[in-house]
């Protein structure tokens, strides 16, 4: 909040209302499904089919091209982006279907050329999530919601099978379908072409402008930062110096502003909610809220991974927000909701093991 009230004021009062909502939205999701969260595994395929609402970009007249992506979709003052709550929809379905078919793809699964890949049957709903995956290369332009949906599903996955070869065949599946894509996607080749080298002539005044000057920005921050306020976001004529601030680049602003000592800050704190969440699917007891939880924590992970990597050019840089840091209300909901599902696993899970109510 802080840091968003910095970059434009009216921007932070309307992320502080988003803020009220999500922790409504969080007491509704802890009071609604208190008293048992599984029943959401009766209905995975109406969350799933829910969950194709990621698409909703691509629909004309609603769908929003941000940067070359469609992200976002706009129906009269409302604008939200679907992938954020998506993810948690996707989650929910894949920990119903793993729970029912783990042993199926252990029992089942035949070695292949030294990989042992799980029977045909049973490896087809696989394919539709990677095929999904890929769709979402091509239809919606996200190399970032793409890597991280497909990711989470590789969490569970092994999770769910203990098999360290399916991972590694899916792995080697989204790397075949993104490299394809890439060579025949115009939107994806040039988010690879400016991560190879933002500082091309041709490239930097151009397309790589903003990963370029998220670099310039986070170097000029040093150790301990430059203080609050002190980023230089546009000059006097009104012309933009880093762009997307308090969304996309939030996080080049605060390593500017508050250096390396204050981007290890932040990052420590994800790592301390990623590290609560796989102790709460180690503690449940049933195979539902395990794959839940996992998948949960898994997908937060990797959206602080894609963003932040992008950032910093550890990845080709891609649209997804900051949790929690970010300027957007979808991602602020939809975050709440999922911190609220994780807090009902832990406390589920502390209550049968004797630890106690708390979470």
């Amino acid at each position: 909040m802080v840091v968003i009230y910095r970059i434009d004021e009216e921007l932070a009062r309307e992320q502080a209302q988003w803020f009220v909502v999500g922790l409504i939205l969080f007491a509704a999701t802890v009071l609604a499904l208190r008293r048992d969260y599984r029943v959401l595994e009766r209905y995975r395929y109406t969350i799933a089919a829910a969950g194709l609402l990621l698409l909703l970009p691509r629909v004309p007249v609603i769908g929003q091209q941000v940067n070359g992506a469609y992200l976002g979709v706009k129906i009269g003052p409302i604008s939200f982006q679907p992938a954020e709550f998506a993810k948690i929809a996707i989650v929910i379905f894949l920990a119903g279907y793993l729970r029912d078919t783990r042993q199926l793809l252990v029992v089942g699964a035949r070695r292949v050329l030294g990989v042992t890949l799980p029977p045909l049957k049973h490896f087809g709903p696989l394919l539709v999530v990677w095929g999904t995956a890929m769709l979402m290369l091509v239809f919606i332009r996200d190399l970032g919601s793409s890597l991280m949906f497909f990711g989470a599903f590789l969490a569970l996955l092994y999770v769910a099978t203990d098999r360290l070869s399916f991972v590694t065949a899916g792995m080697a599946l989204f790397a075949l379908g993104a490299w394809f894509f890439a060579a025949t996607v115009g939107h994806v080749r040039d988010r690879i072409d400016i991560w190879l080298d933002p500082f091309a002539d041709d490239v930097v005044q151009d397309k790589g402008y903003q990963i370029a000057q998220s670099l310039f920005a986070q170097a000029d921050g040093g150790v301990f930062g430059t203080g609050f306020g002190q980023a230089l976001l546009e000059l006097p004529d009104g012309s933009t110096i880093l762009p997307a601030p308090q969304t996309d680049l939030i996080y080049a602003v605060i390593t500017n502003e508050l250096g390396l000592a204050g981007a290890c800050a932040v990052i420590l704190v994800y790592l301390l909610i990623v590290e609560r969440g796989f102790k709460t699917a180690m503690l449940a007891q049933d195979s539902f809220s395990k794959l839940l939880a996992t998948g949960l924590t898994a997908v937060f992970a990797l959206q602080v991974f894609v963003i932040v990597g992008g950032v910093t050019r550890v990845i080709p840089l891609t649209g997804v927000t900051l949790p929690f840091v970010s300027y957007g209300g979808s991602s602020l909901l939809a975050n709440f909701v999922l911190l609220a599902l994780l807090l009902l696993v832990s406390d589920r899970a502390r209550r049968a093991d004797g630890i106690g109510g708390r979470a």
